[in-house]
């Protein structure tokens, strides 16, 4: 699914969709994600010129992928649909409170102890070799849009943007997660434990990891029998506690607890010990797998000296 915040945000989307021809063109890719550039232009009566100029303003929007492969008179391009469902707020998002916001791809760990099965991939290929913890240390990782792990943990310093005189009231934490199983099964409890600068934040049992159906962001060549989308949870921590979504409460551990000033450090972490009750491990989902078009997101509320009563 492709995902925009607002009217501005999706800009490039309205103006690649807003001639009959490139919607003609997207309706055909999505019958047969096999058609070709000299494919469109046969069926369409144009010439190959006009075709490459619309693939390419769709091609801008994120809307469709190119690949070359080999043809019978050389190499052709084969154009195929990036998303199966578009969503669009049409409201402007109003933020009453201040807030700085950042986004995280999941390769972008700072420390990590896991093991097998585990691996990361990008969108073009997997990294390394499959169950192997080394690859782990590729520098590769960082274009990881997919990482997963049977137990240990994944770190990640998140940015703290506060100011002398800022103080930090909430912190979220939103993500795309599963389970993590040999194949897949979609009824596979794992145990993932939360924390902040080493202060346990409480757990959230995954109910699975989901594979009956391709991700709807996972790229073609990605095999069916590996995980394939997550549950887009977020991770509240503010003065009540901590919450999953808002309304499932994990822990009494409140923002003030973890004494966060304007030089700390953030390192977040999630984790699946090995002693705890399902060991049933944890796939992370960035922005190129999965059914969420996002990576790892964090909004940090504040409030500035003047306005703490």
């Amino acid at each position: 699914m492709l995902y925009f915040k607002s009217i501005i945000e999706a800009e490039n989307v309205f103006k690649a969709l807003s001639t009959p021809m490139r919607l003609k063109i997207m309706e055909m890719i999505y019958e047969d994600n096999n058609l070709s550039m000299n494919d469109l232009a046969e069926a369409l009566g144009l010439t190959n010129g006009a075709i490459s100029m619309h693939v390419s303003k769709l091609e801008e929007a994120g809307l469709v992928k190119i690949r070359t492969t080999s043809g019978k008179r050389g190499t052709m391009k084969i154009i195929r649909p990036r998303y199966n469902r578009l969503m669009i707020d049409l409201a402007p998002q109003k933020e009453a409170r201040h807030c700085y916001t950042d986004d995280i791809r999941v390769g972008y760990y700072t420390n990590c102890s896991v093991t097998p099965t585990c691996g990361l991939a990008t969108a073009k290929e997997i990294i390394g070799s499959l169950d192997d913890t080394r690859v782990f240390s590729f520098p590769e990782r960082f274009n990881a849009g997919i990482l997963w792990f049977n137990s240990g943990y994944i770190e990640y310093n998140l940015p703290n943007h506060l100011q002398p005189g800022q103080t930090l009231t909430e912190l979220q934490i939103s993500f795309e997660i599963s389970s993590e199983c040999p194949d897949y099964n979609e009824d596979y409890p794992s145990d993932i434990h939360f924390s902040i600068n080493g202060t346990p934040l409480g757990m959230w049992i995954s109910p699975g990891d989901y594979g009956a159906r391709k991700g709807y962001l996972c790229p073609q060549w990605w095999p069916d029998l590996l995980n394939q989308y997550g549950l887009l949870k977020t991770l509240i921590i503010n003065s009540e506690g901590c919450f999953i979504d808002g309304t499932n409460k994990i822990s009494n551990v409140t923002i003030q607890d973890l004494n966060i000033n304007y030089n700390s450090y953030i390192t977040f972490r999630f984790e699946v010990p090995k002693d705890t009750a399902n060991v049933g491990g944890c796939t992370l989902f960035g922005d190129d797998f999965g059914d969420y078009n996002q990576s790892i997101k964090i909004k940090a509320y504040y409030e500035e000296e003047n306005e703490i009563v």
